[in-house]
């Protein structure tokens, strides 16, 4: 009888506990789950993922390795050196480069960064496995900073390409890379772990003003250098973006890595490996994001849309009779929140495509239709020309429609129509719509003086403006 009952206190026991458990498999599952994720994905992606070696020869003259010249670029001093001593000839340099990449197609393809791979001469791709090929570059495009290789192998593992419009804040995920595959012993791939810390994240042009960085996975895992290229993948062991720069002020790992949207690069795969140009639309604008400010002075409750400060020439905005002062409000029956959306929409848009246009003019509502044009190779050549900048400010003159657009009672100066974020004229406090009068009390009554009084203005700059006067620092 006290066995029966012993027996039957345990089984009591037993079964309060597994149900306690059950109530609560996350609490001892959980670092488990993501532990047997993360050796899975480095299991399975991870036999995907290749270091890339580069050799770039350049050709420098051999006079700058031997003499240290006390007198600097003085043409008299140069010629007399090498008159005495004689042009000594050119001397050949190998540069070396590394990165990673994700094999995309057992017959070889590889999808990599295109700054990994811009300037080679030579690419060698080693895999995980030890084994070495030459790599063909197939087809690469700046502006996303994405480019295809092919090597000569088939039957090889391929990695999974995810969803990148799904992704989440505080999503885990593991970075891969494999840049020292060539002189390690070990070929394998490394891993780095963390999470998704933001999305759309943009790094406008501090890097490289060819390429597109405005729509960017930051994310906590390490991405060391040497990785660029290599994948950001999921937990299902999905690629979800290609590694492609770290933020750091020392050129090591501080916690800020970023990734090139899956995405994107599916988009434009087909035309890299075929070799094709890869072609994105254009209007032909520049725009603003709405400040509280300026959505107030044009009548919106919100701040969504993006404002055009100025349409340039025989551009396809221009040929659709889209104004300077109008804001996008709806592109091809998508809504427009800010700058970003919209270049990302008309850069995805198919060139010569007509798509319908909403924008706010004086407060109305105006349909227009717009065919999309292809984005000049120059475009920032373009703009340039187009504009008068200084220390951040873009001005324009102060005709009646500026005076419609911004309501100004002035009568001379020169209106300004875009401020460059962190510039010095921003931090000085000067916003669209400002009309400058003088700089360092001479005075502004056309763009011809502007253009005059900033050209060889060194120092910093007293401005006045219809709202008082600012500084703005060299």
């Amino acid at each position: 009888m006290k066995r029966v009952i012993f027996f039957s206190l345990i089984f009591i026991f037993m079964s309060v506990t597994n149900l306690l458990s059950a109530q609560n498999p996350t609490f001892s599952a959980e670092p488990s789950s993501i532990e047997e994720a993360v050796v899975r994905v480095a299991n399975t992606t991870g036999k995907a993922v290749v270091s890339i070696s580069t050799e770039h020869t350049t050709k420098v003259r051999g006079r700058r390795f031997y003499f240290d010249y006390p007198f600097g670029e003085d043409d008299f001093f140069r010629k007399f050196f090498e008159d005495f001593f004689g042009e000594l000839p050119e001397r050949e340099y190998k540069q070396i480069g590394l990165g990673s990449g994700v094999i995309i197609d057992p017959e070889g393809y590889i999808l990599t960064n295109e700054h990994v791979v811009a300037e080679a001469d030579k690419i060698t791709v080693t895999l995980p496995d030890g084994r070495e090929f030459r790599g063909e570059l197939k087809g690469k495009d700046a502006r996303s900073d994405l480019a295809i290789i092919k090597i000569n192998a088939r039957n090889l593992p391929v990695a999974s390409l995810g969803d990148s419009d799904n992704l989440k804040i505080g999503q885990w995920v593991v970075a891969i890379g494999n840049p020292f595959g060539f002189a390690l012993q070990n070929p394998e791939p490394t891993v780095t772990v963390g999470v998704i810390s933001a999305l759309h994240r943009s790094l406008g042009r501090s890097l490289s003003r060819q390429r597109d960085y405005n729509d960017l996975i930051q994310t906590d895992a390490a991405i060391n250098p040497g990785n660029s290229g290599g994948p950001l993948v999921n937990l299902k062991g999905e690629v979800v973006g290609i590694n492609v720069a770290i933020f750091s002020t020392s050129g090591g790992y501080q916690g800020i890595g970023f990734a090139i949207p899956i995405n994107s690069a599916k988009r434009i795969i087909s035309r890299l490996i075929e070799g094709k140009k890869i072609l994105y639309g254009w209007l032909g604008v520049t725009v603003q994001d709405l400040s509280e400010d300026l959505a107030g002075h044009f009548g919106l409750s919100d701040r969504n849309g993006a404002l055009i400060a100025k349409v340039m020439e025989d551009s396809p905005a221009q040929k659709a009779g889209i104004k300077e002062g109008d804001i996008i409000r709806k592109f091809d029956n998508q809504d427009i929140n800010n700058v970003r959306e919209l270049l990302n929409i008309v850069g995805r848009t198919e060139v010569g495509r007509k798509v319908k246009v909403i924008v706010i003019r004086d407060k109305k509502e105006v349909l227009l239709e717009v065919e999309v044009g292809q984005r000049p190779q120059d475009v920032e050549k373009i703009v340039s020309e187009t504009s008068i900048r200084w220390r951040g400010l873009e001005v324009g003159p102060l005709d009646s429609e500026a005076a419609k657009r911004y309501r100004l009672e002035e009568k001379r100066g020169v209106v300004v129509i875009d401020v460059e974020p962190d510039s010095s004229a921003d931090e000085a406090g000067i916003i669209p719509g400002d009309v400058i009068s003088e700089i360092n009390r001479r005075p502004v009554n056309s763009l011809s003086d502007y253009q005059k009084i900033t050209q060889d203005l060194k120092g910093n700059a007293l401005v006045r403006t219809s709202r008082g006067y600012f500084l703005i620092k060299e």
